[in-house]
Protein backbone atom coordinates (compact mmCIF):
# COMPACT_ATOMS: atom_id res chain seq x y z
CA UNK A 1 0.00 0.00 0.00
CA UNK A 2 0.81 3.66 -0.46
CA UNK A 3 1.39 5.89 2.82
CA UNK A 4 -0.01 9.28 2.91
CA UNK A 5 2.15 11.72 5.18
CA UNK A 6 -0.16 14.20 6.30
CA UNK A 7 2.53 17.18 7.19
CA UNK A 8 0.75 20.11 6.17
CA UNK A 9 0.09 22.11 10.12
CA UNK A 10 1.37 25.17 11.08
CA UNK A 11 0.92 26.75 14.79
CA UNK A 12 -0.70 29.89 15.13
CA UNK A 13 0.77 32.37 17.69
CA UNK A 14 -2.20 30.63 20.70
CA UNK A 15 -0.44 27.34 19.17
CA UNK A 16 1.99 25.93 22.51
CA UNK A 17 4.94 24.85 19.83
CA UNK A 18 4.65 28.44 18.61
CA UNK A 19 7.48 29.77 20.09
CA UNK A 20 8.98 26.60 18.70
CA UNK A 21 7.65 26.86 15.09
CA UNK A 22 7.45 30.65 14.83
CA UNK A 23 5.16 30.50 11.52
CA UNK A 24 6.92 27.46 10.21
CA UNK A 25 5.81 24.19 9.50
CA UNK A 26 5.69 22.06 12.72
CA UNK A 27 6.43 18.86 10.60
CA UNK A 28 9.91 20.75 10.21
CA UNK A 29 10.70 20.95 14.11
CA UNK A 30 13.97 19.78 14.77
CA UNK A 31 14.20 16.58 16.55
CA UNK A 32 17.76 15.39 17.54
CA UNK A 33 19.31 16.96 13.97
CA UNK A 34 17.07 16.18 11.75
CA UNK A 35 12.78 17.70 11.25
CA UNK A 36 10.38 15.56 12.84
CA UNK A 37 8.59 14.29 9.84
CA UNK A 38 12.20 12.65 8.77
CA UNK A 39 11.92 10.58 11.30
CA UNK A 40 8.46 9.14 10.30
CA UNK A 41 10.25 9.12 6.26
CA UNK A 42 12.88 7.05 7.70
CA UNK A 43 10.58 4.90 9.16
CA UNK A 44 8.36 4.41 5.92
CA UNK A 45 11.64 3.76 4.00
CA UNK A 46 12.56 0.44 5.32
CA UNK A 47 8.99 -0.76 5.73
CA UNK A 48 8.11 -3.57 3.58
CA UNK A 49 4.54 -3.11 3.14
CA UNK A 50 4.72 0.56 1.65
CA UNK A 51 5.42 1.16 -1.88
CA UNK A 52 5.19 4.55 -2.58
CA UNK A 53 5.24 7.77 -0.12
CA UNK A 54 2.91 11.07 -0.62
CA UNK A 55 3.62 13.93 1.62
CA UNK A 56 0.80 16.27 2.17
CA UNK A 57 1.94 20.40 3.02
CA UNK A 58 5.96 19.99 2.10
CA UNK A 59 7.58 20.63 -0.62
CA UNK A 60 10.43 18.99 -2.40
CA UNK A 61 12.39 22.44 -1.04
CA UNK A 62 11.71 21.51 2.08
CA UNK A 63 15.36 18.74 2.26
CA UNK A 64 13.43 15.94 3.29
CA UNK A 65 13.93 12.47 1.65
CA UNK A 66 12.76 8.71 1.40
CA UNK A 67 14.61 6.02 -0.06
CA UNK A 68 10.55 4.56 -1.78
CA UNK A 69 9.25 6.92 -4.14
CA UNK A 70 8.42 9.87 -2.45
CA UNK A 71 5.99 12.86 -4.02
CA UNK A 72 5.06 15.91 -2.68
CA UNK A 73 1.34 17.72 -2.62
CA UNK A 74 0.09 21.55 -1.15
CA UNK A 75 -1.55 21.76 1.64
CA UNK A 76 -5.41 21.56 0.81
CA UNK A 77 -6.14 23.93 4.13
CA UNK A 78 -8.10 21.04 5.94
CA UNK A 79 -7.53 17.72 7.06
CA UNK A 80 -10.05 16.04 5.23
CA UNK A 81 -8.60 17.90 2.23
CA UNK A 82 -5.28 16.62 2.51
CA UNK A 83 -6.67 12.87 2.93
CA UNK A 84 -8.84 12.82 -0.21
CA UNK A 85 -5.89 14.61 -1.80
CA UNK A 86 -3.60 12.23 -0.91
CA UNK A 87 -5.85 9.05 -1.76
CA UNK A 88 -6.35 10.57 -5.43
CA UNK A 89 -2.49 10.69 -5.74
CA UNK A 90 -2.03 7.16 -4.55
CA UNK A 91 -4.87 5.91 -6.60
CA UNK A 92 -3.02 7.49 -9.97
CA UNK A 93 0.30 5.72 -8.60
CA UNK A 94 -0.77 2.90 -8.04
CA UNK A 95 -4.64 1.74 -9.41
CA UNK A 96 -4.43 -1.14 -8.43
CA UNK A 97 -4.18 -0.71 -4.08
CA UNK A 98 -7.19 -0.90 -2.41
CA UNK A 99 -5.82 0.59 1.09
CA UNK A 100 -3.64 3.43 2.22
CA UNK A 101 -1.93 3.89 5.38
CA UNK A 102 -2.68 8.12 6.85
CA UNK A 103 0.31 8.57 8.72
CA UNK A 104 1.07 12.10 11.03
CA UNK A 105 4.08 13.78 10.48
CA UNK A 106 4.58 14.06 14.12
CA UNK A 107 4.47 10.46 15.31
CA UNK A 108 8.80 10.85 15.02
CA UNK A 109 9.25 7.61 17.14
CA UNK A 110 7.32 4.98 14.60
CA UNK A 111 9.37 2.52 13.45
CA UNK A 112 9.78 0.49 10.13
CA UNK A 113 8.43 -2.81 11.99
CA UNK A 114 5.23 -1.00 13.40
CA UNK A 115 4.19 0.30 9.79
CA UNK A 116 4.64 -3.38 8.45
CA UNK A 117 2.90 -4.88 12.20
CA UNK A 118 0.30 -2.51 11.34
CA UNK A 119 -0.15 -3.26 7.65
CA UNK A 120 -0.18 -7.23 8.49
CA UNK A 121 -2.96 -6.71 10.99
CA UNK A 122 -5.67 -4.79 9.12
CA UNK A 123 -5.10 -6.91 6.04
CA UNK A 124 -6.20 -9.99 7.62
CA UNK A 125 -9.92 -8.54 7.28
CA UNK A 126 -11.66 -6.14 4.32
CA UNK A 127 -12.77 -3.61 6.06
CA UNK A 128 -13.16 -0.20 5.01
CA UNK A 129 -11.61 1.62 8.02
CA UNK A 130 -9.52 0.65 10.69
CA UNK A 131 -8.84 2.99 13.68
CA UNK A 132 -6.23 2.26 15.79
CA UNK A 133 -6.15 3.32 19.54
CA UNK A 134 -3.27 2.98 22.41
CA UNK A 135 -3.97 1.24 25.85
CA UNK A 136 -3.49 3.48 28.69
CA UNK A 137 -0.71 0.85 30.42
CA UNK A 138 1.03 0.69 26.91
CA UNK A 139 1.18 4.01 26.67
CA UNK A 140 2.55 5.08 30.28
CA UNK A 141 4.90 2.41 30.29
CA UNK A 142 6.73 3.70 27.25
CA UNK A 143 6.21 7.36 27.99
CA UNK A 144 5.17 7.81 31.92
CA UNK A 145 5.18 11.63 31.37
CA UNK A 146 3.36 12.28 28.22
CA UNK A 147 0.35 13.87 29.98
CA UNK A 148 -1.77 12.15 26.78
CA UNK A 149 -5.93 12.73 27.13
CA UNK A 150 -7.21 9.36 27.60
CA UNK A 151 -10.90 8.78 27.37
CA UNK A 152 -12.22 6.07 29.80
CA UNK A 153 -13.91 3.14 28.41
CA UNK A 154 -15.86 0.05 29.58
CA UNK A 155 -12.98 -1.61 30.27
CA UNK A 156 -9.90 0.39 29.30
CA UNK A 157 -8.89 3.84 28.68
CA UNK A 158 -7.30 4.57 25.47
CA UNK A 159 -5.80 7.79 23.47
CA UNK A 160 -6.03 7.87 19.38
CA UNK A 161 -3.15 6.35 17.41
CA UNK A 162 -1.66 8.69 14.53
CA UNK A 163 -1.05 5.88 11.71
CA UNK A 164 -4.46 4.62 10.47
CA UNK A 165 -5.53 2.68 7.64
CA UNK A 166 -8.48 3.16 5.65
CA UNK A 167 -10.12 2.14 1.82
CA UNK A 168 -9.62 4.44 -0.79
CA UNK A 169 -13.23 4.27 -1.31
CA UNK A 170 -13.64 6.10 1.98
CA UNK A 171 -12.34 9.37 0.43
CA UNK A 172 -15.23 10.25 -1.73
CA UNK A 173 -17.86 8.69 0.60
CA UNK A 174 -19.90 10.48 3.57
CA UNK A 175 -17.78 13.38 3.59
CA UNK A 176 -19.89 15.66 5.26
CA UNK A 177 -19.94 13.19 8.42
CA UNK A 178 -15.68 12.62 8.07
CA UNK A 179 -15.21 16.61 8.78
CA UNK A 180 -17.27 16.06 11.39
CA UNK A 181 -15.50 13.42 13.03
CA UNK A 182 -11.78 14.60 12.01
CA UNK A 183 -12.50 18.05 13.48
CA UNK A 184 -13.29 16.92 16.59
CA UNK A 185 -11.07 14.00 16.76
CA UNK A 186 -9.00 15.56 20.00
CA UNK A 187 -12.28 15.37 21.61
CA UNK A 188 -14.14 12.10 21.63
CA UNK A 189 -17.13 13.82 23.33
CA UNK A 190 -17.84 15.95 21.15
CA UNK A 191 -17.52 12.96 18.62
CA UNK A 192 -19.66 11.30 19.80
CA UNK A 193 -22.36 13.89 19.58
CA UNK A 194 -21.78 13.24 15.84
CA UNK A 195 -23.10 9.53 16.20
CA UNK A 196 -25.45 10.88 18.57
CA UNK A 197 -26.93 11.65 22.33
CA UNK A 198 -27.29 8.00 23.13
CA UNK A 199 -24.04 7.31 22.18
CA UNK A 200 -22.57 10.11 24.32
CA UNK A 201 -24.54 9.21 27.36
CA UNK A 202 -23.30 6.03 27.17
CA UNK A 203 -20.15 7.13 27.23
CA UNK A 204 -19.67 9.18 29.62
CA UNK A 205 -20.93 7.19 32.02
CA UNK A 206 -18.61 4.39 30.36
CA UNK A 207 -20.50 1.49 29.46
CA UNK A 208 -19.38 1.23 26.20
CA UNK A 209 -16.43 -0.54 25.17
CA UNK A 210 -13.72 0.39 22.12
CA UNK A 211 -15.84 -2.26 19.68
CA UNK A 212 -19.07 -1.09 20.77
CA UNK A 213 -18.10 2.75 19.93
CA UNK A 214 -16.51 1.16 16.48
CA UNK A 215 -20.07 0.04 15.61
CA UNK A 216 -21.70 3.17 16.59
CA UNK A 217 -19.84 5.38 14.40
CA UNK A 218 -19.70 2.66 11.09
CA UNK A 219 -23.00 2.25 11.78
CA UNK A 220 -23.99 6.07 11.41
CA UNK A 221 -21.92 6.39 8.35
CA UNK A 222 -23.12 2.95 6.37
CA UNK A 223 -19.06 1.43 6.43
CA UNK A 224 -17.59 -1.28 7.52
CA UNK A 225 -14.87 -1.12 10.17
CA UNK A 226 -12.57 -2.17 13.11
CA UNK A 227 -10.53 -1.41 16.14
CA UNK A 228 -7.02 -1.66 16.35
CA UNK A 229 -5.59 -2.19 19.69
CA UNK A 230 -1.86 -0.97 19.33
CA UNK A 231 1.13 -2.57 21.30
CA UNK A 232 3.15 0.18 20.18
CA UNK A 233 3.04 3.85 22.49
CA UNK A 234 5.00 5.24 19.25
CA UNK A 235 1.80 5.60 17.24
CA UNK A 236 -0.05 7.76 19.56
CA UNK A 237 2.77 9.94 20.96
CA UNK A 238 2.16 12.45 18.82
CA UNK A 239 3.87 16.38 19.23
CA UNK A 240 1.10 18.31 19.88
CA UNK A 241 2.70 20.53 23.22
CA UNK A 242 5.93 21.64 24.22
CA UNK A 243 6.73 18.82 26.82
CA UNK A 244 6.05 16.12 24.12
CA UNK A 245 8.75 17.92 21.94
CA UNK A 246 11.23 17.73 24.44
CA UNK A 247 10.39 14.00 25.53
CA UNK A 248 10.77 13.05 22.08
CA UNK A 249 13.76 15.02 22.16
CA UNK A 250 15.28 13.17 24.53
CA UNK A 251 14.11 9.42 23.69
CA UNK A 252 15.69 10.07 19.69
CA UNK A 253 18.80 11.65 20.59
CA UNK A 254 18.67 8.33 23.17
CA UNK A 255 18.12 6.22 20.10
CA UNK A 256 20.38 7.95 18.62
CA UNK A 257 23.70 7.15 20.62
CA UNK A 258 22.93 3.94 20.85
CA UNK A 259 22.79 3.37 17.39
CA UNK A 260 25.94 4.42 17.07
Amino acid sequence: MDAIVVAGGIPLPEDPLYTYTQGNSKALLDIAGKPMVQWVLDALSTAKSIENVIVIGLSAKSGVTCAKPLHFLPNQGRMLSNIVTGVEKSQELSPQNEYVMIVSSDVPGIKAEMIDWLAETCLQTHDDLYYGVVPREVMEARYPNSKRTFTRLKGMEVCGADVNVTHVNMAHEHLDTWQQLIGNRKNPILQARVIGLDTLFQLLFRQLTINDIIERVMARIGVRGRAIIWEYAEAGMDVDKPHQLEIMRADLSAHKGSAA
